[in-house]
């Protein structure tokens, strides 16, 4: 089968090698011409996946014409506050009855607060589309570590194809006619694992980690059944797996956001720490922090992440005003 990955990061590398590994036509595309030809000749990416060394039958693009011709199936990869400027300038040259979408972005637009399949569509029109997500660091995958992902689609027969081109020895994909859940439960764990971060860089320990994740998955059910996701799959691989990976992981670039915010930095060092690399639970928690407000939905965390990130609240003020909240019962 023709694959194209569009996103040259950590994820998007580690996947089209993963496809080809597995015996697919592989091409990758990224924006920046220099860089591509750099990855070509070195066979590598320094700048977001220095350990990956690429398969040798990966073909390197910065055209999107290119990448995109012929494709069967194309990789969303990049960062979703750049994806609507990507689908508009893939939609001149999309085949709607051929090719499939598989997006493995993790976010909610800012501005329209629209999910990732919402903003494909909007651009691609009715398309096959299916939402991968599940504990999957890039780092690892690139290893050949055993990972389990799920594959989110209303098509079973789609979703039972990607299955097909994605298993091998390393890599299994569970299927789920639930893509609402699957991508919600994808974008709002970015917004959690800050959190726990925070709680990292305050040193508050493992009682106070283990109470906030406890919380953060229930306020993730709660808000993402409420956005139209089903409540068990938020306990699933794209809910709670995600969750437990990216609030305990050194990769994860969410964790270390809030841990330095919990050390006491300012978000423009933190950023500037970052560099090129994204934390897609920054932008997330604005969007999810807009949407909890629109439909009136009680999100706690969200909210107090909101201020932490945008109004510069101290991470002890947050956490006297979570634990000073008026009594609940545990579900709500």
């Amino acid at each position: 089968m023709n694959i194209s990955v569009l996103g040259d990061g950590a994820w998007g590398s580690a996947i089209a090698n993963l496809f080809a590994q597995n015996l697919h036509k592989v091409t990758l595309w990224g924006p920046f011409p220099d860089y591509m030809e750099e990855m070509e000749k070195a066979k590598k990416n320094p700048r977001f996946l220095p350990q990956i060394t690429f398969d040798d039958s990966i073909k390197f693009t910065p055209d999107i014409k290119t990448a995109s011709a012929d494709a069967d199936l194309l990789v969303l990869a990049l960062p979703s506050q750049y994806q609507r400027k990507l689908l508009t300038d893939l939609r001149p040259y999309f085949n709607n009855s051929k090719t499939i979408i598989i997006n493995i972005g993790k976010g909610i637009e800012n501005d329209s607060l629209e999910r990732l399949s919402q903003v494909t569509h909007d651009i691609l029109g009715d398309c096959k589309y299916v939402v991968l997500s599940g504990p999957s660091h890039a780092e690892e995958v690139s290893k050949g570590t055993p990972t389990a992902v799920v594959a989110g689609c209303e098509c079973r027969e789609t979703g039972e194809l990607i299955q097909s081109l994605m298993m091998n020895k390393f890599f299994r994909v569970y299927y789920t006619d639930d893509y609402i859940g699957v991508e919600l439960g994808g974008a709002l764990k970015n917004v959690f694992a800050i959190a726990a971060g925070i709680a990292d860089g305050m040193s508050l320990g493992d009682n106070s980690k283990a109470a906030l994740v406890t919380r953060s998955i229930a306020e993730m059910s709660r808000f993402g059944k409420l956005l139209g996701g089903k409540y068990e799959t938020f306990s699933g691989l794209s809910g709670i797996g995600d969750m437990l990976v990216t609030c305990y992981s050194k990769h994860s670039r969410n964790r270390f956001v809030g841990e330095r915010l919990g050390q006491g930095a300012k978000m423009p060092e933190i950023l500037k720490e970052l560099g090129m690399k994204v934390a897609e639970g920054i932008k997330t928690t604005k969007s999810a922090y807009e949407l909890a407000k629109k439909l009136n939905v009680e999100t706690p965390v969200i909210d107090e992440l909101y201020r932490a990130i945008y109004e510069n609240k101290n991470p002890s003020e947050i956490l006297k005003d979570l634990m000073e909240r008026s009594a609940k019962p545990e579900i709500y």
